[in-house]
């Protein structure tokens, strides 16, 4: 491992620097500046020397988290890459002196974490930040706020990496474990080789068409095809508005519960539950638009039976990834944020740890990230965590202004799931 001697003086080497992948190029094109904020909240006050010892141990030692991004060539033709330098943590650890009896926890940390985006990244140093918050909050008792631009990682490898800095806390030397997919047993049998041959050709018809309908529908909606207007749906600018992040857990067996009895994924029941918190949610404020008479029409759509959203909504959301290679970035960003722009919102979800673990010895209470930055007024974000599942939202205020009753029709749409799958009988001997 090179220490930090080492690196400054060969900075100037080649082996010391990287240009950027397509995927950083891209996060670094004019208006898609995209951030990603991981908010880990502690179960006890944060020692700052602690941490920064840790830092030094780990994260610093990583070649993004130690590079700086530089910029040659005229405005014409610019080539931006990555450089090794001396981090200095002084200069990325930010611990601001705070009331411990300060009114509103909760509220104060959401503020603190929207003022902090009101400003980019220093280019000059690292593109990443740490803010120790020691104030007790409703979940923990201390937070920690990771800022780290979008370029630097996606939120899974970044998210990786923050594991990577952590240990169990049932056992200081090791590192957590994150779920692993299982693999089908293979149930191969030579005389259904003839129907396996079939089957292979219908699902690779299958995935020709659905790309094919995926890429029809990606460039009408970069035309022309436009998410209708509705209470969520952000105006043209809106990632320019400072945001608000809001998060609430649920329980991470209960949306295993549901995945078992319907035989889907984790990633299946987040998105219904989102669906159908969507709906109420929505529901709820076209109450506000309706107007009285036999057959209530809101903003020239006649409204669902017992149901006060108008019909024939168009409402979609996109789940990001990785940009591997492109012939021209510039072009690429603005063509993924003008179909951005027509779209609703944003959902992804990261898998954490199964078990509790420790931010250098601080047991963690949580974990919630959000990504600002994409022109969304609202993007959803879902954390697991040994039994938990952190619900995490990225909202415009002036277009969402009660976040947390969204979160709360999300949860609730959980539980009435899971009350249904029970009642129903497809799980058994459930409390």
């Amino acid at each position: 491992m090179m220490t930090g001697d080492h690196v400054k003086a060969s900075r100037s080497s080649h082996h010391d620097e990287e240009p950027l992948s397509p995927a950083a190029r891209f996060f670094q094109a004019p208006r898609f500046n995209v951030y990603i904020i991981a908010i880990v909240g502690c179960k006890t006050r944060i020692n700052t020397d602690v941490v920064k010892a840790g830092l030094e141990q780990t994260l610093v030692k990583h070649p993004r988290f130690s590079s700086k991004m530089v910029v040659d060539g005229n405005k014409y033709c610019k080539n931006k890459k990555w450089t090794q330098t001396k981090v200095n943590l002084e200069d990325h650890i930010i611990v601001p002196e705070l009331d411990p009896n300060i009114d509103f926890p909760d509220r104060f940390v959401e503020d603190y974490v929207s003022n902090v985006t009101r400003t980019p990244l220093d280019l000059s140093k690292p593109l990443w930040e740490l803010h120790l918050l020691n104030i007790k909050t409703s979940d923990a008792e201390a937070v920690g706020v990771f800022r780290i631009h979008h370029s630097m990682g996606d939120g899974a490898s970044l998210i990786s990496l923050l594991l990577a800095c952590t240990r169990k806390t049932s056992d200081p030397e090791a590192l957590p474990s994150v779920p692993v997919k299982k693999r089908a047993g293979s149930t191969f049998n030579s005389r259904d080789g003839f129907w396996w041959f079939f089957l292979a050709i219908w699902m690779l018809l299958r995935l020709i068409w659905n790309t094919m309908v995926d890429v029809l529908l990606f460039v009408a909606t970069t035309l022309f095809l436009k998410d209708m207007k509705t209470p969520i749906k952000g105006a043209p600018g809106v990632e320019l508005n400072v945001k608000k992040f809001v998060h609430q857990t649920v329980s991470l067996e209960d949306i295993k519960l549901v995945k078992n009895a319907m035989n889907m994924t984790v990633n299946d029941v987040v998105t219904g539950i989102t669906q159908a918190g969507l709906s109420r949610y929505l529901n709820r404020r076209y109450i506000h638009s309706s107007c009285t008479g036999e057959e209530k029409k809101l903003d020239g759509r006649v409204k669902q039976s017992n149901s006060n959203i108008p019909k024939g909504i168009r409402l979609r959301t996109v789940i990001l990834v990785n940009l591997r290679k492109s012939a021209g970035i510039q072009v690429a960003a603005a063509i993924i944020r003008r179909a951005l722009s027509n779209i609703t919102m944003a959902i992804s979800g990261v898998v954490g740890a199964q078990e509790e673990i420790s931010f250098y010895g601080h047991p963690i209470a949580y974990l919630a990230p959000f990504v600002y930055g994409p022109p969304l007024s609202l993007v959803v974000n879902y954390q697991s965590y040994v039994n938990k599942m952190t619900i995490s939202l990225t909202v415009d205020p002036s277009v969402i202004p009660d976040p947390y009753e969204l979160c709360n029709d999300i949860e609730e749409s959980l539980k009435l799931i899971r009350h249904a799958v029970v009642n129903k009988g497809l799980i058994k001997d459930v409390v």
